[in-house]
């Protein structure tokens, strides 16, 4: 039987879903702005940063030497000082003659570290939690990777746009900011250290053979396949963000463009401080109230209601396209209701996930289910720029609204467990 962990999951599961968050915020998001604020078109943009989703997408592929090579917090240390050196390394290539080829060199760094982490974060959670205690703090959990993407876009970027004013200089402001974050990760690698608990079933396999450890690898993959419905669940897993792949990557370039390229014309300082107050504080209540109602009666009572919650507010995005509000509070009214929404939704997304990665190779599966997510973000995403450009941000939007569609319908038609997630 799993030896769950006995301390305190506050002192280590909101730091480590910051720190999870953080380097896929500045890889994902933060870079789209920076890169806007370099003059690429949205194309580009959406194009090139998409990309960068594949290490997300392919990191089932090496999520078994995870589960079988050393132990799941030595990942987690080893990934954090990476990912540090990832972040200095942007910072010293921004200000380079093509700082699109060399910076998009070390976030494809950060990228595959952010994703290496996120195989040993997830599965050291899953084991250092009984299931009623991972349902208890998944919206925890899910608030704070949240908190730490919009600290990414929020003061990060407010930061930048105060250094952009500062300087004078838009390279220099973001190398310092990246410079910044380079350091933080260190700090994080070294409390990580003293503050993960010591589950007793997070242990290395014993001396693996090179054979033992290919059959072990090629055994977790056919495990996965083998589980009941899974062809529905990976549909599932693929288009459930279908519309929010494509709203993440324009929502920012649609705010920061001017009123007569069909944007709000926020500032990069107005951007930062719409998304990072008012929105994650009705994030984080979101999240926690999803995490509470999903341990109190279960994933497949709230499944659907969560899930409408998530998509139902993505609208806002279609009147402002259509109306361009001037009032800035206004704006930051729409931001806080979507975000509501995204924090109390996303938490049956991440639960499901759970659930259908439970087992004995639960770490592998659960980043098998996630590589599959990346992959319905990224190839959404790559197109996401030239749709735009093509059609506008109004009609943009009303087609994020009908891609948000066959996600609803699917869920019917999952196997979901009635029990998964309320108290034992």
């Amino acid at each position: 039987m799993t030896q769950y962990s006995k301390n305190n999951p506050w002192s280590w599961v909101p730091s480590l879903y910051f720190a999870e968050g953080l380097p896929y915020a500045m890889v994902m998001i933060v870079s789209v702005i920076m890169y806007k604020n370099l003059g690429f078109t949205n194309t580009d943009i959406a194009l090139y940063t998409s990309w960068l989703y594949l290490p997300w997408v392919i990191k089932p592929l090496w999520s078994p030497v995870v589960d079988i090579l050393r132990t799941k917090r030595f990942w987690i240390g080893t990934m954090q000082i990476f990912i540090g050196a990832g972040l200095a390394g942007v910072a010293f290539t921004i200000p380079t003659s093509d700082p699109l080829k060399y910076t998009m060199a070390f976030l494809w760094l950060m990228a595959f570290s952010s994703a290496t982490h996120d195989i040993a974060a997830d599965g050291f959670y899953m084991h250092a939690l009984s299931s009623h205690d991972q349902a208890w703090m998944i919206g925890i959990r899910n608030t704070f990777y949240r908190f730490a993407i919009l600290f990414g876009q929020g003061l990060l970027v407010m930061i930048a746009g105060k250094l952009e004013i500062w300087t004078g200089n838009v390279t220099t402001a973001w190398s310092v900011t990246f410079g910044l974050l380079g350091g933080l990760f260190i700090i994080f690698s070294i409390y990580h250290h003293w503050m993960l608990p010591l589950p007793k079933s997070d242990q290395p396999h014993p001396n693996p053979s090179l054979s033992e450890t290919v059959r072990n690898f090629i055994n977790v993959f056919i495990s996965f396949f083998k589980k009941p419905k899974m062809g529905i669940v990976i549909i599932f897993i693929l288009l459930y963000r279908f519309g929010e792949a494509q709203l993440v990557k324009i929502a920012p370039l649609f705010m920061l463009d001017s009123i007569e390229a069909g944007g709000l014309g926020l500032t990069t300082i107005e951007l930062g401080f719409a998304s990072g107050t008012i929105g994650t504080i009705m994030l984080t209540i979101g999240g926690i109230m999803g995490g509470f109602f999903a341990a109190k009666h279960g994933l497949k009572v709230w499944i659907i209601w969560m899930a409408l919650a998530m998509k139902l507010p993505d609208i806002v995005y279609v009147f402002m396209a259509g109306t361009q509000p001037e009032s800035y509070l206004l704006i930051n009214i729409f931001i806080a209701i979507e975000q509501f929404g995204y924090g109390f939704g996303f938490t049956a997304y991440l639960l499901f996930m759970m659930m259908v990665s439970d087992g004995e190779n639960k770490t592998a599966h659960y980043a098998i289910c996630t590589g599959f997510m990346a992959l319905g973000m990224m190839i959404p995403g790559m197109f996401s720029g030239a749709l735009q450009e093509s059609i506008g941000y109004y009609h943009f939007f009303i087609w994020v609204m009908v891609a948000t569609i066959p996600g609803l319908i699917l869920i019917k038609f999952l196997p979901i467990d009635s029990n998964f997630g309320k108290k034992e």
